[in-house]
C-alpha cells in the first residue's frame, strides 16, 4: 500500500475511495499468494502482511481465507459479465459478437487469475461450486439470452439455447482450458484468435 494512501488511512476514517482501493490491494495481494504458494498454503497472516493491512482489518472485510478467495471469485465475476454485456451486442453481426465471446473467453480461462482460481476449486468443493455458479452458469446465462434473441431474429438457429450454448462452449474451450490447468503454457493470443474463428464457423455450420 502506497505511503500516501496509509497516512490518509492514519488521519481517520478512510473515505469510500480509500476503502474501494485498499479493498482492492488486499484482493491483489490475496492472488499475488495464492499463485505463489497456492490455496492450501495461503494464510491470512500473509496476505496481511503483502498488503500492508493488519489481520484484524482482513478479517473484518472478509471473515476469512474463503472470504477472501469468494471477494477474488466475486469480482472476477462481475468485470467479466460487464465485458460480456458490451460484447453481446445484438445490432451487431452474429459471427463477430459470437467470435469476440470466443476470443474473450479463451482469454480469460487460460489468464493467471482464471488458473489459480480453479486450481484452489479442485482442493475445495465450496469455492468449486462458487466457481462454477459465478463463472460458467452466470456467463451461460447471458449468452442463452443472447443465442435465443438471434434465434427470435432468424439470424442463427438456437431453438434450445441452453444445448446450442453447451455446443458452442464446447467447440469454444476444447481442452485449451485443462491443459494450461495441468501445466502447459498458455497459448499466445493469435493462436486463442483463431481457435475462437474456427469454433464459431463450426458452431454456425451445425448449430441444431
Amino acid at each position: 500500500m502506497s505511503d500516501e494512501m496509509t497516512a490518509r488511512s492514519r488521519r481517520g476514517r478512510p473515505t469510500a475511495g480509500e476503502s474501494t482501493a485498499r479493498r482492492a490491494f488486499v484482493l491483489d495481494a490475496t492472488f499475488a499468494e495464492l499463485v505463489d504458494h497456492g490455496y492450501q498454503n495461503l494464510t491470512m497472516t500473509a496476505v496481511a502482511r503483502r498488503a500492508g493491512a493488519s489481520k484484524e482489518t482482513l478479517y473484518s472485510w472478509f471473515g476469512n481465507k474463503q472470504g477472501l478467495i469468494a471477494a477474488l471469485v466475486h469480482d472476477q465475476a462481475a468485470d467479466t459479465e460487464a465485458r460480456l454485456i458490451e460484447v453481446l451486442d445484438e445490432s451487431a453481426d452474429v459471427r463477430e459478437v459470437l467470435t469476440h465471446f470466443a476470443t474473450r473467453l479463451l482469454v480469460l480461462l487460460t489468464g493467471d487469475r482464471s488458473v489459480a482460481l480453479n486450481r484452489a476449486a479442485m482442493t475445495d468443493p465450496e469455492l468449486a461450486s462458487l466457481l462454477l455458479r459465478e463463472g460458467r452458469h452466470r456467463t451461460g446465462l447471458l449468452v442463452e439470452h443472447y443465442l435465443a434473441q438471434a434465434h427470435a431474429r432468424g439470424e442463427l438457429r438456437a431453438p434450445r439455447p441452453d444445448e446450442s450454448f453447451e455446443l458452442l462452449y464446447g467447440l469454444i474451450v476444447r481442452d485449451t482450458q485443462i491443459r494450461v490447468l495441468l501445466g502447459e503454457p498458455a497459448p499466445p493470443r493469435d493462436a486463442l484468435e483463431r481457435r475462437a474463428v474456427a469454433a464459431v464457423r463450426q458452431f454456425l455450420a451445425v448449430a441444431p
